[in-house]
């Protein structure tokens, strides 16, 4: 196999649901490649870089394919099937969502998806400064939902800690008691889309106004 840095960033996600980001070295990965850790930096010259190639990675696989919405489907509906594409490549990968975390990309695969989705909203009547402000709220509320949902499931615990619900004492928090079935719920795919829907509710309400609508 050609050494290359796509080559190395491949090597790198098949190696993270083995040994979690945590211990994810350059010495592991020349391991896994049959090299010495020196040859490594000859294509990636840091830790840093060899996450954003995995992060191109990453992108690149939860949007193969991806087209602009369909005459029928609403850009709400197709942001939410984008970012449940999202959140699904993520949880393939231990700790996907920390390695998309902060991650620089000028990818064709992700400055395509940028394109495809100012596109979406500037028809849906956004204004461009809007747009360019609006979608970025959306992937970070995926990568932040999708690293609290992956650190639930870490090494650190040996099951899920709100798996059996929320121990509380009703008496004195009774609102708490009475929304912890809905406040804990194991159901991450709903919880997952549901808040989405609240985000999208609010960036509705931006469309045809620019940053004046926010006090801005």
């Amino acid at each position: 196999m050609k050494l290359t840095s796509d080559a190395i960033a491949r090597a790198a996600l098949a190696a993270l649901n083995e040994v979690g980001l945590d211990g994810l070295t350059m010495r592991v990965l020349a391991k896994e490649l049959g090299v010495q850790a020196p040859t490594l930096y000859w294509h990636v010259k840091n830790k840093q870089e060899l996450l954003d190639a995995m992060a191109d990675l990453l992108a690149a696989e939860a949007t193969e394919g991806l087209e602009a919405p369909r005459r029928d489907e609403t850009w709400q509906d197709w942001l939410v099937a984008l970012a449940v594409r999202n959140r699904r490549t993520l949880l393939r990968y231990r700790d996907g969502a920390r390695v998309a975390a902060g991650a620089y990309s000028a990818h064709p695969a992700v400055l395509r998806t940028v394109e495809l989705i100012l596109r979406t909203l500037q028809d849906a009547g956004f204004e461009p400064a809007t747009a360019a402000r609006a979608f970025p709220v959306i992937l970070h509320y995926t990568i932040g939902f999708t690293i609290e949902e992956q650190a639930r499931a870490g090494a650190a615990y040996e099951r899920n800690p709100y798996a059996g619900g929320l121990r509380v004492d009703a008496e004195r928090y009774p609102l708490t008691a009475g929304a912890a079935g809905d406040l804990y719920d194991e159901d991450t795919d709903a919880n997952f889309e549901y808040g989405l829907r609240i985000v999208l509710s609010g960036i509705s309400g931006l469309v045809g106004h620019g940053d004046r609508s926010l006090g801005m």
